[in-house]
């Protein structure tokens, strides 16, 4: 259940990729970072993690198509993480492609300006293609933050997430998304 008092409205877009079985995890991070989360899914994401938890955990439904004219809206959020963020979406994104919910939002929310942070997931080989080093230099020069590359989101050998995705630097989103929007004090200290 969302906290009363929450005002800050982060969206978290997640993306059918491994580290996506520890969702709830990064979810309740930014919850605990005082963020009221609204998660929009990919629909290959969905099969990675329990959709009716993280909306018990949110207050907040789970979004992965668009809805019906008159349904309830998202509200806007004051910036959008997506995490983990795959080959494919981070290549449609940046083309301009909105064949999906969660595309349609990232195209329509990065020409408004929203601050947009993006922790990849990808391994070595699609790192290193030319179409994946274009969009993500396309996106950047959008405004969007992406944390790949050293002390970042660093990609390795495909088919090493093993037993578990324990590094996967889910709180270098955040701390990128407060940077960028500042963060909330219940208690402000009167002597800074």
């Amino acid at each position: 259940m969302t906290p009363i008092g929450r005002s800050r409205v982060l969206s978290i877009v997640v993306c059918g990729a491994g580290p996506a079985i520890e969702f709830a995890g990064f979810v309740k991070m930014a919850i605990d970072r005082g963020w009221d989360v609204q998660v929009i899914a990919t629909t290959p994401a969905l099969a990675f993690f329990d959709q009716a938890a993280i909306e018990a955990l949110t207050g907040n439904p789970v979004r992965s198509q668009y809805s019906p004219p008159g349904s309830p809206r998202s509200r806007i959020p004051e910036a959008i993480v997506v995490a983990p963020g795959t080959y494919n979406t981070i290549n449609k994104w940046a083309l301009g492609i909105a064949d999906t919910y969660a595309l349609g939002v990232l195209a329509e929310q990065t020409a408004l300006g929203i601050p947009i942070v993006v922790l990849p997931f990808v391994n070595i080989h699609l790192a290193s293609r030319a179409p994946f080093q274009q969009s993500v230099k396309s996106l950047r020069a959008e405004g969007v933050s992406i944390l790949l590359g050293h002390g970042a989101f660093e990609p390795r050998q495909p088919r090493t997430g093993g037993e578990g995705y324990a590094d996967y630097p889910w709180h270098l989103a955040l701390d990128e998304v407060d940077g960028m929007v500042g963060t909330t004090d219940e208690d402000p200290d009167p002597d800074a």
